[in-house]
């Protein structure tokens, strides 16, 4: 359908031309499943349309492609986006409102995609739009996961982890692609030899076949017909049913390597705490890499009969070390099938491949054991020992009868293959994701490889899609907005600046003022409906929403609001500007301390509901599976972001730039994207506290945190860490916690992430918090200077940044 005829007319019909084709009934008996799929197939023609396009100009104008690697994509709802993007949304909202459906009846019908978990998918996705709508060419590349992660579900306070079954209404944006199915290898034996011509054969033989069927999602570019897909790959096995055992009466086994086949993309990031899953996720890092090179390398060379010019025309981007494996599989490819030398292999290699670290976390750096590897690609790790031998003679020349500091930089080492070292030696670029975090992985995580590799190392920031995450999630505030300084400002983020005119307008903050209460009624509602808890409309929303890990400190903030309780036990009539605080999280599960954390918040939101004394004034609200379409009621709503890790632990962080783009005013510490939200809007607009990251570093390395002191001279943190023994009368105990701040365990020292380190001062400014929220005109000035200064944080500049100083592409996108 062309964009001329977006008309509700023409939409009508079309989503009746639909019911009619794939339901056989009429508008008046559809059910609101039917039209959703409807208007979804409506929608998805208008994008395959774009898609095709799209190809067909970048066969044409042989420009370099950026094909993005990336573990997950959390890219939420699609109806809204791609009909708001398309510039279709109001048409299209216009027709269902005549076909006598609402248009966010029809939304909810969506299942949130189950590709993604976290913040990183979350990144992939908005940078996905931003690619699109910056005319940047772009492919994403990821697992079409059957079940995503979990589907969440609170059971007596606990986290209850249940099948994600999306694909139900996900499935109808997915196109298949059959005829491009790739087949990879797992397992089997490798045989090398010399022909007479002195060239490496290498015989591959008994390993079981995995077919990787593609299925494309278009992804929309905001008031452009550039479409970015994304590429997900199912596994399927090549044989579905063994006739041989199943006439023998063996059932179960006549479909083992099926099921085995298709485990590969059943779930994301299965639990590697065992070896079972640890070869399962190595799988799908390397099903991922496989298919996807192969997928590019075929087309490549149908189109220009060779890889010679490869890296003049590709850039294969990895996000963190999931998909390293890329490099030794681009080897394998050049040299094993296309007879290239290893300098001519690792010379393309080398020049194609862009690394992102995300994460400053020792556990998230992946080591694999050298005998899962050998035992799973047993080609792969011949290259990779070839890889590591040549790598570690190029350090004897900066490290000579260094033997130590080589072992420690070597990319195999201690039976152990070290996916960031491999990333680093293999990749043109290596960035941070924030200018602090570049910093860090400079100094301290990668600092001797940075000694060598100094032009490798930049920075880009992250950012989000504040298309989505302010002009669809707060349509509100964008009519605000827009009624000041037009709408430019959706492909030019930083004309958001010119809000800064209007700090001191009292009929705008006013207004301001309402719309944030709009959204906070809308969350209200919900949490009334999902959790059965009132709230008070006239307390803060306090919000803390993101993975939970210990070292983004959700214990930080458990602490205060126990210690919030104590006072208003104390003196229920003292002065108090009442709080709602609100909790969203997924906790891995196999992560005892971040379930336990949870029923611990569900303890004590449990306890301050059932008392009258405290109740009307302090609120703890869980939120059950957190996702994109909870956070876009969440983001609008909240009025206080907590973005509380330890200094020197949070690479970036893109919740925190949500918040701020939607008003909410962050407590932090000066860690990851914090440092620079502080420098865009003054440090009188944020609420600063704790150690910096140098004071944090110098305290853990020195061994001399002691929590039991503090907790013996605090009388403040006695009593929380004594109820927290005691228990919250629900009859759950939770001394393991206490001792884990207090004593250490699991192999880790007492309060790892130093929170009653950094209580005192966290205390302190949650009530310069409450002090400044009582005067609401300069707390909605706040809220506007944030907004205001957002524009910095939007994926279009991240991608701007991407493709002009690593990917070296042409984009839309003017600074």
């Amino acid at each position: 359908m062309p964009k001329t005829q977006y008309t509700k007319t023409a939409l009508k019909e079309a989503i009746a031309g639909k019911l009619q084709r794939h339901f056989a009934c009429e508008v008046e008996d559809a059910t609101k499943d039917q039209v959703y799929e409807a208007c979804a197939l409506v929608v998805r023609d208008a994008l395959t349309e774009h898609m095709i396009e799209t190809q067909n100009e970048v066969e044409r104008d042989g420009e370099r492609q950026v094909h993005y690697l990336c573990m997950e994509f959390l890219v939420g709802r699609s109806l809204r986006n791609n009909a708001y993007n398309l510039g279709m949304l109001d048409a299209l909202t216009a027709a269902l409102k005549d076909m006598g459906f609402e248009m966010a009846d029809i939304f909810e019908e969506e299942a949130d995609p189950g590709l993604g978990n976290g913040g990183l998918g979350r990144l992939a996705a908005c940078y996905m739009d931003g690619m699109a709508t910056d005319g940047v060419r772009g492919t994403g590349y990821s697992i079409r996961y059957e079940h995503g992660i979990f589907k969440q579900k609170i059971v007596e306070g606990q986290q209850v982890e249940l099948p994600d079954s999306w694909l139900s209404t996900g499935e109808v944006w997915q196109i298949p692609a059959m005829d491009e199915t790739r087949e990879v290898k797992i397992g089997g034996t490798v045989d090398t030899y010399f022909d007479d011509n002195g060239k490496l054969v290498v015989n591959y033989h008994d390993y079981t076949p995995v077919l990787a069927v593609p299925y494309d999602m278009p992804i929309s570019g905001y008031g452009t017909n550039n479409i970015a897909r994304l590429r997900l790959w199912k596994a399927q096995s090549p044989i579905a049913l063994d006739m041989k055992l199943f006439s023998s009466g063996e059932y179960l086994k006549a479909l083992e390597k099926h099921a085995l086949a298709e485990t590969i993309s059943m779930v994301l990031y299965p639990e590697d705490n065992h070896r079972e899953g640890q070869s399962l996720r190595l799988k799908q890092q390397y099903f991922l890499v496989s298919a996807t090179l192969q997928d590019i390398c075929a087309k490549h060379k149908a189109k220009y009969g060779t890889l010679e010019n490869f890296a003049h025309k590709h850039v294969l981007h990895i996000n963190d070390t999931h998909p390293t494996l890329v490099i030794p599989e681009l080897m394998r490819i050049l040299m094993d099938e296309n007879d290239m030398s290893w300098e001519q292999a690792w010379n393309i290699t080398s020049q194609s491949v862009a690394y992102t670290n995300h994460t400053v976390m020792p556990e998230a750096l992946e080591c694999w054991p050298v005998s899962l590897v050998q035992e799973l690609m047993p080609r792969i790790m011949q290259i990779i020992y070839e890889i590591n031998e040549r790598f570690c003679k190029e350090l004897w020349n900066y490290f000579p009868n260094d033997f130590q500091k080589i072992s420690k930089l070597a990319i195999v080492a201690d039976d152990t293959v070290r996916m960031a070292h491999l990333a680093i030696a293999g990749s043109f670029s290596i960035n941070g994701v924030s200018a602090l975090h570049s910093e860090i992985l400079k100094e301290r995580v990668f600092t001797d490889f940075y000694k060598i590799y100094s032009s490798k190392f930049c920075n880009v920031t992250n950012g989000i899609a504040h298309r989505r995450w302010l002009c669809e999630a707060n349509p509100e505030l964008a009519e605000l907005i827009e009624s000041k300084i037009g709408t430019g400002y959706r492909t030019h983020p930083s004309e958001l600046q010119v809000l800064n005119n209007y700090a001191d307008d009292k009929e705008l903050l006013d207004k301001l003022g309402e719309i944030k209460r709009h959204n906070k009624q809308r969350l209200a509602d919900y949490i009334k409906e999902h959790n059965g808890i009132e709230v008070n409309m006239d307390s803060i929303f306090d919000v803390q929403v993101k993975r939970l890990h210990e070292y983004k400190r959700q214990m930080l903030n458990i602490l205060h609001i126990i210690s919030l309780y104590h006072k208003l036990k104390d003196n229920p009539d003292m002065d108090f500007v009442p709080r709602t605080f609100i909790f969203g999280s997924k906790a891995a599960p196999g992560y005892a301390v971040a379930k336990k954390t949870i029923q611990l918040i569900n303890s004590i939101s449990k306890m301050i509901d059932n008392d009258p004394a405290v109740r009307d004034k302090l609120k703890v609200v869980f939120l059950e599976d957190y996702k994109v379409s909870l956070a876009e009621i969440i983001m609008p709503a909240a009025e206080v972001s907590e973005q509380i890790s330890i200094a020197g632990k949070e690479a970036s962080g893109t919740g925190n730039m949500k918040f701020m783009m939607n008003g909410a005013l962050t407590i932090g510490t000066m860690d990851g994207a914090n440092v620079e939200i502080c420098e865009a809007v003054g440090k009188e607009n944020i609420f600063i506290f704790g150690m910096e990251t140098p004071e944090a570093e110098a305290l853990a390395a020195s061994g001399s945190y002691e929590p039991m002191v503090i907790y013996q001279n605090d009388p403040v943190i006695r009593r929380v860490l004594d109820q927290m023994i005691h228990g919250f009368g629900d009859g759950v105990d939770y001394t393991d916690i206490a001792n884990l701040l207090l004593h250490g365990g699991n192999g880790g020292p007492a309060d790892r992430y130093m929170s009653l380190k950094d209580f005192a001062s966290y205390a302190e400014a949650q009530e310069r918090v409450s002090q400044t929220y009582r005067d609401q005109d300069q707390w909605n000035r706040m809220a506007l200077i944030n907004i205001a200064n957002s524009g910095r944080f939007a994926a279009d500049r991240s991608i701007a940044e991407y493709a002009q100083n690593i990917w070296r592409v042409k984009t839309n996108f003017a600074f």
